[in-house]
């Protein structure tokens, strides 16, 4: 198995990596974009408070329980048909979702969304590692995705609330169509054609039929646990039957010919340590937004408008963070960088917590949220492309599938532990404050913890690459 994944070169590298950051940004808005319009949409199609969570929920879960099928699917299809299908489940989807005059139909409109998702991540993430050469070009495109990355979270809540405001919450769906739909006829102007399909190569149907199931009721227990109860039927049903289907999988794949998920893809420490440094993100990090929006909305009265404005500051410092771990991961390596921005970022996570307060100024959050922010932005460049590190490219799409998987399963875990501390001590108003403030202290204290899992991953390694590669890194 080579060392390190040669780069196919592109055509039109700064318009494909445009197109590519794009999709990366669609992906991240769609996840957030709903929260600020989650009164509006509960009010017109009849929710409960109980089940208003699934518009979130669904996204969630099935995002995370097709992952592992996308990523194997981008490579053993070809990850510009996947990158192309993805897209074309998020405008199909979209506009059911903007159609939807009832709360099934919107809630199944959001699962298949997470589906177009779990195709299309995986095939983005493996179109930059193999397209770019390792190094300083591939640290360039990875900070350049991660940028639209990390800002599409917090954007997500500043462009749904403008047109929640303006247009009425319907328009948080129908924007995606257009976008995505030109996107995916961009994918075959752009993006160089698949290579042809292993016709030996099958894609393990028991494998992928046990993981996806599997993990889809993991997630579903994590999700729904907080809301139901751990111990009700419906949770402990979902947890222990995904985790027989996960253990099922694993014994499929240690027999399989060709597996879904090849288990010694886990000899990699880098993709061992950078999956374990995505979970830990995403149930860190990947938590803050909610808690958040809720102390903007719930403590200060902010409505869906001043809500997106408050995260202006907080995406600026994600979008120059981003860029500048790029730069810096070239010349020092990505270890270090990220270890040293995932300690940035829990340095500002503690002083937003400490600045919370009920009766704060948005004033008094800014430096805390410009540490946060530009800590976050860096992490989330540097953590996918240190996972990706030397896998061979016909397993990019599978270690991409992994690593996002981890990174699902995390922030459902972690919103699920840190929702029960911040419930503590109320819902909304100034009782609410303290939990929340708890929550976010022990996320910053989490964010350490992932600092010192990170230099655990192995150095550079283009010393290693081919002669071609080398040229390219150097150049």
């Amino acid at each position: 198995m080579p060392t390190t994944t040669p780069a196919r070169r592109t055509r039109r590298p700064a318009a494909t990596l445009a197109l590519l950051a794009f999709a990366q940004l669609i992906i991240s808005i769609d996840y957030n974009i709903v929260y600020v319009a989650l009164p509006e949409i509960g009010t017109d199609l009849g929710f409960s408070a109980q089940h208003l969570q699934w518009v979130i929920s669904a996204y969630a879960v099935a995002f995370g329980g097709f992952l592992l099928l996308g990523g194997r699917a981008s490579d053993l299809l070809g990850p510009r048909r996947m990158f192309a299908l993805g897209l074309g489940l998020y405008a199909a989807s979209s506009l059911l979702g903007g159609l939807a005059e009832s709360d099934a139909v919107l809630v199944a409109a959001r699962a298949a969304q997470g589906v177009g998702g779990a195709f299309l991540f995986p095939a983005t993430l493996t179109l930059v590692s193999t397209g770019f050469a390792e190094g300083r070009e591939r640290n360039r495109a990875f900070a350049v995705w991660g940028t639209a990355g990390g800002s599409g979270m917090i954007l997500g809540s500043l462009l749904g609330g403008v047109l929640t405001q303006a247009l009425g919450w319907e328009s948080v769906f129908f924007v995606n169509v257009p976008l995505a739909g030109a996107a995916a006829l961009l994918a075959f102007v752009l993006i160089r054609p698949d290579e042809p399909r292993d016709r030996g190569r099958s894609l393990d149907a028991a494998g992928a039929l046990t993981s996806t199931i599997g993990v889809t009721a993991v997630v579903l227990a994590l999700v729904q646990g907080p809301e139901s109860g751990w111990t009700s039927p419906v949770v402990l049903a979902a947890a222990l039957g995904g985790a027989a289907l996960l253990a099922a999988f694993i014994a499929i794949e240690r027999r399989s010919a060709d597996p879904l998920m090849p288990l010694r893809l886990f000899t990699d420490r880098n993709l061992t340590t950078g999956t374990i440094v995505t979970f830990l993100y995403m149930g860190t990090f990947g938590t803050l937004l909610y808690f958040l929006t809720v102390y903007f909305q719930g403590v200060h009265g902010y409505d869906a408008l001043q809500t997106g404005l408050a995260f202006l500051v907080p995406m600026a410092a994600i979008a120059i963070g981003s860029q500048t771990a790029g730069r810096l991961a070239t010349g020092l390596g990505i270890r270090p960088v990220l270890a040293a921005s995932l300690a940035v970022g829990g340095v500002g996570a503690a002083i937003t917590g400490v600045a919370m307060a009920a009766d704060a100024t948005y004033a008094a959050l800014i430096p805390g949220l410009v540490v946060l922010g530009l800590g976050q932005g860096a992490g989330y460049t540097l953590m996918f492309g240190a996972a990706a590190l030397g896998t061979a490219a016909e397993d990019q799409g599978i270690a991409a599938g992994i690593a996002s998987t981890s990174q699902q399963v995390g922030g459902a875990v972690g919103l699920a532990l840190l929702v029960a501390v911040a419930n503590s001590g109320g819902l909304t108003g100034p009782a609410a404050t303290g939990g929340l403030r708890t929550a976010v202290l022990i996320a910053a204290a989490g964010i350490a913890v992932t600092a010192v899992v990170a230099l655990g991953l192995r150095g550079k390694r283009t010393e290693a690459a081919p002669a071609e590669d080398r040229t390219l890194v150097a150049a």
